[in-house]
């Protein structure tokens, strides 16, 4: 028997992404059908053991990146308001006359501003205190994005950030949901964001070997591969706009998808490794479902974290098969777009309704043969079909956060 939902569903009502697979939510969704990697060399990261990428190459093209200031604004936040614009536009809310007051705007990020903060010890090192630039703060700050983003698009209701690195942008989506369901707002405007490839993020994670060295780029990011050796880093932003599914009936908004529940656990095991049973996560999953009113047995697709890293996987894996024995079909869009850290929660988010909208799962990029440690129904080579109505994304980060998203199909 299902259990009775504890948490209001709330519509997704708008969609954007800036992401290595494209400038915009279509072509970001095109370049994951297409199971296309967007692995590269990356001449920045020359001078490091690992120089494997995933960077944002389309143009910051909304109409947003013409206002005074952007140009002093961090990357991140720079990403956030691109993804923000149009997801706005996909909701057709326009902001000169929206209610202000009742509009929340909730960031997603690991890192924050990781560029300026880069960039500002070079310039204190080299030049001295005094060629410091007074923009420094606001573009770093890890409030920032969340703050831009109220100031650009004038919303005035509660502007807050998570951090719970990669489980960031599922996390802010899930406070988004609470803040909706308490009535502390109308409108959500969510973003997961990040712009985190600085030597020194690079650096940090080949010393715990965390990222792959594959010798063929396309080949690097392949989650559940037998052959698997490390994620690849990557940046973009994702934003979605949130609203009670009457307010978005009653004006004739087009719902992508219900988000029905969300949950967060923490594992208290280890600072960087994920508990080795999954305990922490597994709970997320059965609190993530209890809330939706759901049994393991609805789901027939899962976005999973999938890093492509060894342990993380195989983890992730036993989970999955443990909590979903009838093998429900699952994808890692990480293989396809990289690990963007902070930001990946949304982007993945974003990705799981686009799927229940169009009924149509992604292929996992790069993984070739699916590491026989890891029993589950991997969609691999081409995108497959897919007649069900939820669906789960996981999102784990360093700390031992875990973060499930429960969605339906509109």
């Amino acid at each position: 028997m299902k259990e009775t939902s504890t948490v209001w569903p709330v519509a997704v009502t708008g969609l954007g992404m800036i992401t290595p697979g494209g400038g915009d939510a279509a072509t970001t969704w095109q370049t994951v059908c297409d199971g296309a990697s967007t692995t590269a060399v990356d001449p920045a990261l020359a001078h490091l053991p690992v120089r494997l990428s995933c960077r944002v190459s389309a143009p910051l093209a909304r109409p947003v990146m013409l206002r005074k200031g952007i140009r002093n604004l961090d990357p991140v936040t720079r990403f956030g308001l691109n993804a923000a614009d149009e997801a706005l536009s996909d909701a057709g809310l326009d902001p000169a006359q929206w209610p202000a007051d009742r509009v929340a705007v909730i960031a997603g990020t690991g890192a924050g501003g990781s560029q300026t903060v880069t960039e500002g010890h070079q310039v204190l090192a080299a030049q001295g205190p005094g060629a410091v630039s007074p923009y420094h703060h606001p573009a770093s700050l890890i409030n920032m994005t969340a703050a831009f983003l109220s100031l650009y698009f004038g919303a005035r209701g509660p502007s807050l950030t998570v951090s719970t690195a990669c489980a960031s942008g599922a996390d802010a989506i899930g406070l988004a949901q609470d803040l909706l369901a308490t009535d502390r707002c109308d409108i959500a405007l969510v973003c997961g964001a990040e712009a985190g490839i600085t030597p020194m993020a690079v650096a940090g994670f080949a010393q715990i070997r965390a990222l792959s060295t594959h010798p063929e780029p396309h080949l690097a990011s392949r989650p559940f591969d037998r052959q698997r050796d490390g994620f690849v880093i990557a940046e973009g932003a994702a934003a979605l706009v949130l609203e009670r599914p009457q307010d978005a009936t009653a004006r004739d908004a087009h719902i992508h998808a219900l988000l029905l529940a969300h949950a967060s656990t923490t594992d208290a095991h280890h600072a960087t490794a994920p508990h080795p049973d999954a305990h922490g996560a597994e709970k997320a999953l059965r609190q993530a479902l209890q809330r939706a009113g759901l049994t393991p047995a609805d789901i027939t697709h899962v976005n999973a974290h999938g890093t492509s890293t060894r342990a993380n996987d195989r983890i992730e894996a036993g989970l999955l098969t443990r909590l979903f024995p009838h093998h429900p079909a699952i994808t890692s869009t990480k293989g396809a777009l990289g690990h963007a850290l902070g930001a990946a929660g949304a982007i993945e988010a974003a990705l799981t309704a686009l799927t229940l909208e169009k009924q149509q799962i992604p292929a996992t990029s790069g993984t070739r043969e699916v590491d026989p440690a890891c029993d589950i129904d991997l969609v691999t080579h081409a995108p497959r079909p897919h007649q069900g109505t939820y669906a789960v994304s996981n999102s784990f980060g360093f700390g031992g956060h875990n973060s499930v998203l429960v969605l339906a199909a509109p």
